[in-house]
């Protein structure tokens, strides 16, 4: 009995229960997957290979948050491609609102536990963002609102992706990560892009499948034609419409014009990627037929060129890199636009022609001021028909997410809502919410300027600066026009993750130049003063 009790008293091997459960897990998956093969369910089957898929990276992220962010961003990139071809299944969809949790979960443990190489801070604007988030949480509970649940999606939105900043921040704590994430995200990008300009060429059966859902089909075999009767396929990519791919391809061009001047500053290692991927994003733009990608790209480009200019490292000739790097801009783009037109001249020529009869002031079928100041401004003062505006029917009322809401709990919005973001504010929000909205946009704007300044004359000045300029670019103009710019997933996510990005920059500077100082007193030969 005295042995029994010591044998139940000991501490049964946690290895050993760990290997039963994965060899239980893997008697059930086999099973399942034996079952998918015989009966030619290849839906259930890949929804199998995503669930194991799926459990493996979450044993990876509750161990390295770092890893987790970089799984986090191919899923936030690749999701749609499963929800094609598997279904419009709104699991899919979700999946990483849940994933991105376990990467919060696990990033909050490594704070908890004081991880060395984990580094914190407080935002600038911290306390105009924290009085916005009480003021929308309090219009959760809206009487106006017909459903909580639209209040819970609309703080989701709103703010579910903000603590990235914090991630971002910790993320980059070296120069050699900061590579590494650039170059990660120019890879997936680079990719995108290419499978993009590739199916506008092909038509809409690349990349999509013979069955597919309704709602999808109507999204992805969009079309645009012209005054002149010139009808022009636009490409989705991976995605289920070409709006998303269209914002894809936005942080993409920032991204590789801010890093493109960097490199150029800093290193020459990288170089071919960064070029490679200028000479693709100004192609995909072009390609993807969207009036907004193609004008907020000539945008950013020119405002660009002119900052590269202003800041550049003039002292001791270095600001030629600058001019280097704009030089070798315009011949990616100009590369670009020649191969289009070389290989594909009806395709490009096609898209030109939609671009010159919609956008040329000059053009009788000009769309460019109705489109960018009329509708807009309309859209926004017919908010204020609303009898409400002046305290909103709820957060999330109108928002993107509230056709799940509608479809899961057969709840109608209180109202229908308009096109515009600050109109959309209005409606949810109240005037209040628009002021705080606008507030927080300001301070954001007004703290990351104060940094794109320190970084004035060094190499991560252009990076900083396409940083910053996306930041104002997506919270104001875009915001204001609509307000599915802010509330798509991919453009929220990369605001906050490069927004802790660009906070971190004056530290990496820093450490740059202490360790070259470093460098040069302990060279052989050297006095110090």
């Amino acid at each position: 009995m005295k042995s029994f009790l010591q044998v139940a008293n000991t501490q049964f091997p946690r290895r050993t229960v760990v290997s039963f459960c994965f060899f239980v897990f893997a008697l059930l998956v086999a099973f399942k997957v034996g079952g998918d093969i015989l009966s030619s369910d290849f839906t259930s089957l890949g929804f199998t290979g995503l669930l194991v898929a799926g459990a493996a990276t979450v044993i990876v992220v509750i161990h390295s948050w770092r890893k987790g962010l970089y799984f986090f961003l191919f899923w936030l990139l690749f999701e749609d491609l499963a929800r094609k071809f598997l279904g419009n299944n709104m699991a899919i969809y979700f999946a990483k609102d849940t994933f991105l949790l376990i990467v919060y979960l696990s990033f909050f443990a490594a704070y908890r536990r004081k991880d060395p190489d984990l580094h914190t801070f407080r935002p600038p604007f911290l306390p105009v963002l924290l009085v916005f988030v009480w003021y929308a949480a309090m219009q959760v509970f809206n009487p106006a609102s017909t459903s909580i649940f639209y209040g819970l999606v609309g703080i989701k939105l709103y703010f579910y992706y903000m603590p990235l900043i914090f991630v971002g921040y910790a993320m980059i704590n070296s120069e050699a990560e900061l590579r590494k994430f650039l170059n990660v995200n120019l890879g997936l990008m680079l990719i995108i892009a290419l499978l993009g300009i590739v199916q506008s060429i092909a038509g809409p059966r690349f990349l999509n499948p013979e069955v597919i859902a309704d709602d999808i089909r109507l999204l992805s075999e969009t079309y645009r034609v012209s005054a002149a009767g010139v009808r022009v396929y636009r490409p989705t990519s991976i995605f289920v419409s070409t709006g998303r791919f269209g914002d894809l391809l936005i942080v993409a061009w920032f991204l590789v014009f801010g890093f493109s001047g960097y490199l150029l500053l800093r290193d020459r290692r990288g170089r071919l990627l960064a070029f490679l991927g200028l000479v693709v994003t100004a192609a995909a733009c072009v390609m993807c037929m969207s009036r907004g990608v193609f004008l907020w790209s000539i945008i950013a480009a020119i405002v660009g060129s002119a900052a590269f200019l202003w800041g550049a490292p003039w002292r001791h000739g270095e600001a030629l890199r600058s001019i280097r790097a704009l030089q070798r801009a315009a011949l990616g783009i100009g590369l670009a636009l020649v191969l289009l037109f070389v290989a594909y001249p009806d395709a490009f020529l096609g898209r030109l022609a939609v671009y010159s009869e919609t956008l040329d002031p000059r053009s009788p079928t000009s769309e460019l001021v109705h489109r960018g100041r009329d509708y807009p401004l309309q859209n926004f003062l017919a908010a204020f028909d609303y009898p409400r505006w002046p305290y909103g029917y709820g957060v999330g009322t109108i928002s993107l997410g509230g056709q799940y809401v509608s479809r899961f709990f057969h709840i109608r919005p209180p109202v229908g809502g308009v096109e515009g973001g600050f109109g959309t504010i209005i409606i949810e929000l109240g005037i209040l919410g628009l002021i705080l909205w606008i507030a927080i946009s300001a301070a954001i704007a007004f703290s990351a300027w104060k940094v794109v300044c320190v970084l004035k004359g060094s190499p991560w000045f252009p990076l900083a600066f396409m940083i910053f300029l996306y930041a104002v670019v997506l919270l104001l103009p875009m915001t204001f026009i609509s307000i599915d710019a802010y509330q798509d997933f991919i453009l929220n996510a990369y605001l906050w993750l490069l927004l802790g990005i660009l906070f971190r920059l004056p530290k990496l500077a820093l450490t740059a130049q202490l360790s070259a100082g470093s460098a040069v007193q302990q060279a052989p030969g050297h006095r110090v003063p």
